[in-house]
């Protein structure tokens, strides 16, 4: 891997991860459009002994890297959440917004762990393959569509008024399944409560804390599709969470303190890969494209904060389809 691989690469990693058009995807598209040694990358890391790969082991680098950006950008965020979280399982109750968004981390981080330590190694090797990343990105982008057109459809319809979510049945099943055995008890939030706010009688006016622990974990198993190489992790937990009702800033915002602790876990059980043969000779490239795409993912999140306040996902949707479209041309006459 020459240095020239890996600053673009980073860029592309630390751009793509956060913007809603997939990383991994990219991750394979673009070296092999590129061709030659680009191409090889792609081919090795695909590989059934891809454990070995420089590329993966690369990858794999950039993803802590993307964490790092995240957490520094939100860490005022982090710091609050984390404290609630603790609040919480020493009081044995839900009382504030804040210790809410925790738990609803919490239980939308458990669909997508599971699954990715299960299948991920299955899924990269049978599908990060250039014209399997061609399909899905172009999934990816019906799916952005597919979720823009449905939002716009039912806020022009208004539903009824709900109770706050924490009191459904349902929710409080799925909270006792991650907190029952510590007595962990869900309150209503108080209309008091900093933050805190009743359902909206339009869709896409929703608060973050208004979600459902039963919504906030289809948002979770949503990420799960972005074990498929074209499938944007940002881009499905976005959809899924304005089909629930949330704004697009609201939605971006879970989107990110989700893939946080999801992109960091597993970038991290992997990083002992470096230390073998996988990261043998490429040392000062791993971290020439570690810097690069920390540096990259910190100004994608930064712009993309600000650009959902007023706008929505159909330019990424249009480009993921174009060029989704194009390369699953171009692969399948390859």
């Amino acid at each position: 891997m020459s240095y020239l691989q890996a600053v673009v690469i980073g860029l592309l990693q630390g751009v793509t991860e956060l913007f809603p058009i997939s990383s991994l995807g990219h991750s394979v598209l673009v070296p092999a459009w590129i061709g030659g040694s680009w191409e090889h990358l792609v081919t090795e890391n695909s590989a059934k002994d891809s454990g070995d790969s420089p590329y993966l082991a690369f990858i794999v680098a950039l993803h802590v890297a993307t964490a790092l950006a995240l957490l520094a950008f939100f860490w005022r965020d982090w710091v609050r959440i984390i404290g609630a979280l603790f609040d919480t399982l020493r009081t044995r109750r839900i009382a504030t917004s804040t210790e809410r968004l925790a738990w609803l981390l919490v239980i939308a981080t458990i669909p997508v762990g599971l699954t990715g330590i299960a299948l991920e190694h299955t899924f990269r090797t049978l599908f990060a393959k250039p014209l399997a990343a061609s399909i899905f990105l172009t999934v990816n982008g019906l799916i952005l569509f597919g979720a823009e057109r449905l939002r716009k459809r039912a806020e022009a319809v208004p539903v009824a008024a709900e109770s706050v979510p924490v009191e459904h049945t349902q929710e409080r099943e799925l909270v006792g399944a991650v907190s029952g055995a510590s007595g962990l008890h869900a309150e209503a939030p108080s209309p008091a409560l900093p933050g805190a706010a009743a359902a909206s009688p339009r869709a896409g006016s929703r608060r973050l804390d208004a979600l459902g622990y039963g919504e906030a974990a289809v948002i979770g198993f949503f990420q799960t599709f972005a074990l498929f190489a074209g499938i944007s992790r940002s881009g499905v937990s976005m959809a899924a969470g304005l089909l629930r009702g949330l704004s697009h800033e609201d939605a971006a915002k879970f989107s990110f303190l989700l893939a946080t602790p999801v992109i960091f876990a597993a970038g991290v059980l992997k990083l002992p890969s470096l230390a073998g043969p996988a990261g043998a000779h490429i040392h000062g490239q791993v971290v020439t494209g570690f810097l690069v795409a920390g540096l990259a993912a910190y100004l994608s999140v930064r712009f993309l904060t600000r650009y959902f306040t007023t706008r929505t996902l159909t330019p990424f949707a249009y480009y993921c389809l174009i060029a989704g479209g194009i390369s699953t041309v171009w692969f399948a006459a390859s």
